[in-house]
């Protein structure tokens, strides 16, 4: 029973959270802040904080707001002043979607009622968001990280197959996620060399790419491991979280440059900016794998909680 009433987040623990974050949690697989919330909420009940979706009590110090993924009339009546409120934000959803649906518009009106700090999940988020006019309150750079219990290093030897394993990995059918490359890969890649796997929710059909449908964490982190190279091809992607769960696998990664994918990949990888450029831009990651795979770094999850402690005003602990 105990456990039933945890999953619900309303009376479990009966004093109520320390930290609330308040989003509507999915059972995975499902999308990128989903995945990252729920390995932070782990992360800081292993360090002994009690944390509950969508519930603030007497008890709750602070309250993560994400996006607009919440009751948001619910939380601005049960808010308190001596709860801090972090909006956790990404986007400009508009640029990320493709089309001004007006959310960006939605996210500034909740950031100006509900919050205290804004957390930016990447410098380039940051920056296309003032880049638009959009100011939000008191901004900081939070990256996400990835459940190092999932998603780490295997001990198979790169490259020591017939072909080059690339996969490519996607929750989000949006044909921003990188349609367009993934089909003209799949008309010019070179498939005496290279194999192909696709992960996930694709909007258009593939000939030969292997496409795989959308797979719980555990066994998508296999797969990961079971290939040589990542490739992401999304636009204006402010942090994605397919991308982190590659790297902490150690696959250097191909990525398109748009977005945060520079700035989270560093030297553990190469960009493109047109899909004709990636079969040469494939041959150099072959030939520098080891060098990339070495350079790939990435915060961890421990400092990942850390930078939210901080941002919350509470103690680290360990």
């Amino acid at each position: 029973m105990r456990a039933r009433l945890r999953r619900l987040g309303e009376l479990w623990p009966p004093a109520g959270p320390d930290i609330a974050i308040a989003h509507l949690f999915q059972k995975p697989p499902y999308g990128g802040s989903n995945q990252f919330l729920l390995a932070l909420r782990r992360e800081l009940e292993r360090r002994g904080y009690a944390v509950g979706p969508n519930r603030i009590t007497g008890r709750t110090r602070a309250c993560v707001l994400n996006a607009f993924l919440f009751d948001v009339e619910r939380l601005a009546r049960v808010r308190r002043p001596d709860c801090l409120m972090v909006h956790r934000v990404d986007g400009p959803v508009g640029l990320y979607r493709g089309a001004d649906d007006g959310t960006d518009a939605r996210l500034v009106e909740i950031n100006a009622r509900l919050a205290d700090v804004t957390v930016f999940q990447s410098q380039y988020s940051l920056e296309a968001t003032r880049g638009l006019g959009i100011e939000l309150v008191h901004p900081v750079v939070v990256t996400n990280a990835v459940d190092p219990r999932l998603f780490h290093r295997g001990e198979r030897a790169p490259l020591s197959g017939p072909k080059v394993r690339i996969v490519a990995t996607s929750w989000s059918a949006n044909p921003n996620k990188g349609a367009a490359v993934y089909s003209w890969l799949d008309r010019n890649l070179d498939f005496d060399r290279y194999e192909l796997t696709f992960v996930g929710r694709s909007p258009i059909a593939f000939d030969r790419i292997r496409a795989i449908p959308p797979v719980g964490s555990a066994e998508l982190a296999e797969i990961l491991r079971a290939h040589d190279l990542y490739l992401t091809a999304s636009v204006n992607d402010p942090c994605s979280n397919a991308l982190l769960e590659a790297l902490a696998c150690g696959l250097p990664a191909l990525y398109l440059r748009s977005g945060g994918h520079p700035e989270l990949v560093g030297e553990g990888g190469l960009g493109f900016d047109a899909a004709e450029e990636i079969p040469g831009q494939l041959e150099r990651l072959v030939t520098e794998h080891v060098e990339r795979r070495a350079r790939i770094a990435r915060p961890s999850l421990a400092e990942v909680a850390d930078a939210y402690l901080e941002v919350m005003g509470l103690a680290p602990r360990t």
